[in-house]
């Protein structure tokens, strides 16, 4: 028997909405239902990361480092790891630089000595950052405003449920 598309997008939203560390992660500015939902999806279990850094560095968003003798040369971003998270993190920086005012602050002083683009990049490896220690805490964003974070998981719910009304 055949089963439709329509029928596996329904199983997804309803695992999506019931999933504890989707919703901890929408607490984020700039991480959205689908944002969310691929960083659980890619990462698993976040125990098989043993810190933040390591996280960073398995999406290729870690500076590439160039050592001589005693000279540390810290570079471009190593670009070697998993692309989907590091362009949903990207993608998110875009949008948490706008909405929150501690990102708002480190992209002004990051791309008055930088750039923008490379602003943004450090914007989301900040938030991959602070990803890693809310899920293995399994607390909220600290930065959370309510309100963004209640109309992210009524919309959620709004689209989960739409999608078993047949």
């Amino acid at each position: 028997m055949y089963v439709g598309v329509d029928v596996h997008k329904k199983v997804c939203r309803a695992a999506i909405v019931n999933d504890e560390r989707v919703r901890l992660l929408m607490t984020v500015p700039g991480l959205g239902c689908f944002a969310a939902s691929l960083l659980v999806a890619q990462i698993c279990d976040i125990s098989r990361f043993i810190s933040d850094k390591s996280l960073v560095s398995w999406t290729g968003l870690a500076p590439g480092v160039q050592q001589s003798k005693e000279k540390v040369v810290q570079g471009r971003i190593t670009r070697q790891g998993n692309k989907l998270v590091r362009w949903v993190m990207v993608q998110a920086g875009h949008i948490a630089r706008f909405h929150d005012d501690r990102f708002r602050e480190f992209y002004k002083r990051y791309s008055r000595r930088k750039g923008d683009k490379k602003a943004v990049v450090a914007v989301a490896h900040e938030m991959l950052r602070i990803v890693w220690f809310m899920l293995k805490r399994n607390e909220p964003y600290r930065g959370e405003k309510r309100g963004l974070s209640w109309r992210k998981l009524k919309r959620l719910e709004r689209v989960a449920s739409s999608g078993f009304q047949a």
